[in-house]
């Protein structure tokens, strides 16, 4: 697989580098022809009788002062100044070749720069470089498109925690009133003290309910989930679990059937799948119509266990499944309802039982809504 990678890597810079020895190639040859034409032109041909004419007619009256200055100072050194030449001819050609090299790597620097930038434009570099141009481009639009999701789910954030904050007013105002007719009613009837106080009581725990939901979101937000592994017998858990969701079925005339073996013991963390199941089983008394049956199934296949939580309710249109693990997203967007959570639990959920190495899906259809949770048994 290596050898594959390094033959596909070599594969892609081919141009690159057919390129650069082209270029190498032709300035070497450039070099060769002007050092063979000065070396006909000073050593071999007629450049001592054109630099002496030209120093008589310019500088000297006799003609053998021009001739007595060529042999000390060029025939004299002719080797040398041939060298001086040819290094010359090396640096100015190396000058730019190194140049035509030196502007590929503004490219990449240019490139590389506009994975900064807020703008969707695509980079463009040479053709030499389709790879590079091809990896920086795939890696401006993962971050563009990382950048609006988190602008997303951050306004989705701010959104809910202002209207929660709005939410909170109403019940809060609500315990107020009830509480002061309670202390300044110096005569009430029992049956309207009792009134109030259901009321009062009422709107307390809606408050408590908002309230969690901001310690929901603060949790999300400052802690990593991280497991303690246990045994736990699983059929215990989620015997308890509907016991201790009696109160909720009873509230709306539903009941919990769990269709499972006697016994069966997993590896994982307890309090964190228990968590995952409460939130399934919340959402399901939540979203049940009255009057139905929410059903618990285990079943057990090749080293694997998976939970299937199934309820009676409107079918969830499939743009909204798509979107149903999204952090902050609620499938009631209505502020004021009780069962609009801070939409993270199924999120939460998601993370929980991946990091367990398991899977969680969900499935709607003909008013039925349906969550698998596939975990590894060990």
């Amino acid at each position: 697989m290596k050898n594959k990678l390094k033959n596909k890597s070599k594969d892609e810079f081919r141009h690159f580098r057919t390129k650069l020895y082209g270029r190498a190639v032709g300035l070497l040859a450039i070099a060769c022809v002007i050092i063979i034409i000065l070396y006909y032109i000073i050593l071999k041909g007629h450049f001592a009788d054109m630099l002496v004419s030209f120093m008589n007619d310019t500088f000297f009256r006799e003609s053998h002062s021009g001739y007595v200055v060529y042999v000390e100072l060029f025939r004299n050194n002719k080797e040398l100044i041939f060298l001086i030449a040819v290094l010359f001819i090396f640096f100015l050609l190396m000058t730019m070749y190194i140049r035509s090299f030196v502007k590929y790597f503004k490219g990449i620097n240019r490139g590389i720069d506009s994975l900064l930038e807020t703008g969707s434009d695509s980079v463009d570099l040479p053709f030499e470089l389709a790879p590079v141009e091809d990896k920086i481009n795939s890696v401006k639009n993962t971050l563009i498109q990382q950048r609006n999701e988190i602008q997303t789910m951050e306004q989705r954030k701010n959104d809910l925690i202002m209207y929660l904050a709005h939410d909170l007013k109403t019940p809060l105002a609500s315990v107020i009133g009830y509480l002061s007719l309670l202390r300044d009613e110096e005569q009430i009837s029992a049956q309207l003290r009792e009134k109030y106080l259901s009321i009062t009581l009422d709107k307390a725990e809606r408050l408590e309910d908002l309230i969690n939901e901001f310690f929901e979101i603060t949790r999300f937000n400052l802690s990593n989930i991280t497991l303690q592994y246990g045994r736990i017998d699983l059929i215990r858990l989620l015997e308890q679990l509907i016991y201790d969701f009696t109160p909720m079925l009873q509230e709306k005339k539903l009941t919990c059937r769990l269709q499972a073996m006697d016994e069966l013991i997993i590896k994982c963390d307890a309090d964190k799948m228990q968590r995952v199941f409460d939130n399934l089983l919340r959402n399901a008394v939540l979203y049940s119509f009255e009057n139905t049956e929410i059903e618990i199934t285990v079943t057990q296949e090749n080293g694997s266990v998976a939970i299937t939580f199934v309820n009676c309710g409107d079918t969830i249109p499939a743009e909204k499944l798509d979107r149903i693990f999204e952090q902050f997203y609620r499938l009631d967007s209505s502020r004021s309802t009780k069962s609009g959570a801070a939409g993270l639990g199924l999120a939460i959920a998601k993370q929980i039982v991946e990091l367990h190495g398991g899977t969680i899906i969900a499935y709607s259809e003909q008013e039925k809504i349906k969550f698998t949770v596939t975990l590894p048994i060990s």
